[in-house]
């Protein structure tokens, strides 16, 4: 017997990586994954590739800092108010509520992987589809 012959051959499929609701997931997973940083190390500062052009016109790829808005804020009577987004709005998880109220900051970072893990687990499909819809007809609005 070979070394081929104990793996599992199958056919490739590169739709399943271009499913919409997969990438929405994995879009808002990323987001989360980056306020999860920014509650656990307050020096946290992500960053991303750009390519820019220098004055003999050579292009170059640089790594710069990404500005991420926090998605907590504290509220008058020291509760802290979360508001997950997906874009740049936030999610409604029932009517007429958008935010998680908790007691202290400390809470954030494990709210934070209760809702990704929610997401990976495909609860928030609808809401992320409703909000998608949005976006997109507010798009088509404004042509």
């Amino acid at each position: 017997m070979t070394v081929l012959d104990t793996l599992n051959f199958v056919a490739f499929n590169p739709l399943q990586n271009n499913n919409p609701i997969a990438v929405r997931r994995r879009k808002l997973m990323a987001k989360i994954d980056d306020q999860i940083q920014l509650a656990t190390n307050k020096d946290y500062t992500p960053t991303q590739q750009k390519w820019v052009i220098d004055d003999e016109g050579k292009q170059t790829k640089v790594e710069v800092a990404k500005r991420i808005k926090r998605w907590w804020t504290a509220s008058v009577d020291g509760k802290i108010n979360l508001v997950v987004r997906y874009g740049s709005k936030p999610l409604e998880f029932a009517k007429g509520k958008n935010v998680i109220e908790l007691a202290s900051e400390a809470e954030v970072a494990d709210t934070l992987r209760k809702v990704r893990d929610a997401v990976e687990l495909g609860e928030l499909d609808t809401l992320i589809e409703q909000q998608a819809q949005f976006d997109r007809r507010e798009t088509q609005k404004n042509k």
